[in-house]
């Protein structure tokens, strides 16, 4: 089973011939994922040719006028989103309404009311998205004839197939996690995003991780802001059979001020790195005080359980 997305899904880039979308469709493409169109009304036709991009040799990926037509001509399942703020509701919207079921909003910057209005339409097609404002999702393949998908920025090569899962509301917080287990690998790594409204919460991801045979342990990463964490931990303790470890950002962050993400702002005393990290001991997840640490409790968690 992989997180939402199969082995060597088809897959489409919106925004695909800016400079975003051209740097990391290359990037994709040379870490085996399977990607079939792009899509830009004004340069449908163009075919676009990434020199040894595909096992080595030069990859052309054309350009479609929508992601009607590119679904129509490719069947793709999964979109990523590289498109400028002020037009990715209407690259989401056009990406459902065209059947795509997976779509990772790499985009930062996009109005609240945006995010609200293609979630929600997204929720009532049956869509996952994951983001806006994240780093993607990756998944690690399930055999050696296969291969997953990295879909996003993260950067390939960072770590093998393992019995780890990774859900993170951060960005560079994901690679250090993933590098500092990278000997023990993880099934997925999944970037929710860090804006008040994203398609995949971290409960939907612990959900997700819960149900995977191939995961034993989870490894989360939150931040201030918000109550994520908070609802993460309730759900845990009540419903989630396999270990987690979390690390909280912004412990030191002063109140009113946001930290990077639109989300991640303490506000009236309420969503502060220390709230987090109570409730999730509460719940009996231990809360590392570094990304080092949480490493090691992860480490020492995964040898009491007899976990290779």
């Amino acid at each position: 089973m992989a997180l939402f997305i199969e082995d060597d899904a088809p897959v489409i880039v919106q925004g695909i011939t800016g400079h975003q979308g051209m740097v990391h469709t290359a990037r994709m493409l040379k870490a085996g994922t399977n990607i079939v169109g792009g899509v830009n009304a004004r340069k449908a036709g163009l075919d676009v040719t990434y020199p040894a991009a595909r096992n080595g040799e030069d990859a052309t990926i054309h350009v479609f006028a929508s992601c009607a037509e590119a679904k129509a001509a490719t069947g793709a399942v999964a979109s990523v989103v590289f498109v400028p703020p002020r037009f990715a509701k209407d690259a989401v919207v056009e990406a459902i309404e065209a059947g795509i079921t997976l779509i990772v909003v790499i985009t930062e910057g996009i109005p609240v009311a945006d995010s609200a209005y293609f979630v929600e339409l997204a929720l009532r097609n049956g869509v996952r998205i994951v983001g806006p404002n994240c780093p993607g999702l990756v998944t690690f393949a399930s055999s050696e004839q296969t291969h997953g998908v990295n879909l996003g920025i993260i950067p390939d090569g960072i770590v093998k197939r393992g019995p780890l899962g990774l859900v993170s509301k951060s960005g560079t917080l994901t690679y250090q996690l993933m590098g500092e287990l990278s000997d023990i690998g993880f099934t997925a790594c999944l970037g929710a995003g860090g804006d008040p409204i994203v398609g995949t919460t971290l409960v939907e991801a612990l959900q997700a991780f819960e149900a995977d045979e191939n995961t034993k342990a989870v490894m989360m990463i939150g931040e201030i802001g918000g109550f994520a964490e908070q609802d993460a931990a309730a759900w845990a303790k009540e419903h989630m059979t396999k270990p987690v470890v979390a690390y909280i950002a912004g412990f030191t962050a002063p109140e009113g001020k946001q930290m990077g993400h639109a989300g991640a702002i303490v506000s009236g005393g309420k969503g502060t790195a220390q709230d987090k990290k109570n409730a999730l001991e509460a719940a009996g997840i231990p809360v590392g005080k570094t990304p080092g640490q949480a490493a090691e409790i992860m480490r020492d968690v995964l040898a009491k359980a007899n976990i290779d």
